[in-house]
């Protein structure tokens, strides 16, 4: 019997994990050891959190990271071929979404091996819910470009696609990198474009607020080194 590909999300930060996952994600981890990450340290860490009774020295780990090629990872899933299940575990939030993995799963398809999504907090798609546009067609966008020039037509070119087509447009920032971005969008959107700012999302920092960007001139929030979710919706 093939073994199968599990994907498995983490917390979006220090949370409790079964306080924000079912513990059908516990029961999975407890049934695995290979494993596909991106970090080995903290993903030991997080399987000891999750499953502290699971033996470290049973665990094997193969790497992955937003560099990695299918040439890299080809035999990462050779021990499927045996029967052996395998989970790729993502460094916060869910693999494969704005995050290391989607190589590995192309390959599992391409071998004809079960791919099973785990149920866990998506920052994405949590900030989508909580901003009251449009969550009937929106688009992700990654990360804008760190040029300025570039950035402002960047971010003209996105107001544009979301009043065109009435969709809401989501990106991402290094979080040490926020505030500029902030300030950027105050300074490039029309006054009446919406803007979604969500950050800490399921912490107990969590900020989520939308505005228009006239009302965002008045409002300085902290967002260094917080991960965040920036949306907006013309």
């Amino acid at each position: 019997m093939t073994g199968k590909l599990y994907l498995i999300p983490t917390t979006l930060g220090d949370t409790e994990p079964l306080e924000v996952m079912p513990i059908s994600v516990k029961q999975i981890i407890e049934q695995l050891d290979y494993f596909i990450v991106e970090n080995e340290k903290t993903a030991r860490r997080y399987i000891k959190k999750i499953t502290p009774n699971k033996p470290q020295s049973s665990l094997n780990f193969m790497m992955i990271d937003k560099y990695s090629n299918e040439l890299e990872t080809r035999n990462y899933l050779d021990v499927c071929d045996e029967g052996i299940s395998i989970g790729i575990l993502s460094e916060a939030g869910v693999p494969g979404v704005a995050d290391p993995g989607a190589t590995v799963v192309k390959q599992a398809h391409d071998k004809g091996i079960q791919v099973i999504p785990l149920v866990g907090p998506s920052s994405i798609l949590m900030a989508m819910m909580a901003s009251g546009m449009n969550g009937q067609n929106f688009a992700f966008n990654g990360y804008l470009p760190i040029d300025k020039s570039e950035r402002k037509r960047a971010i003209k070119e996105l107001e544009k696609l979301s009043r065109d087509k009435n969709q809401s447009q989501i990106f991402i920032e290094t979080p040490y990198r926020n505030g500029k971005m902030l300030d950027h969008l105050k300074t490039t959107l029309q006054a009446n474009t919406r803007l979604c700012v969500a950050c800490d999302i399921s912490l107990p920092s969590e900020y989520i607020k939308t505005y228009s960007i006239d009302k965002w001139k008045s409002e300085n929030p902290d967002l260094h080194k917080r991960p965040a979710i920036f949306i907006i919706q013309a």
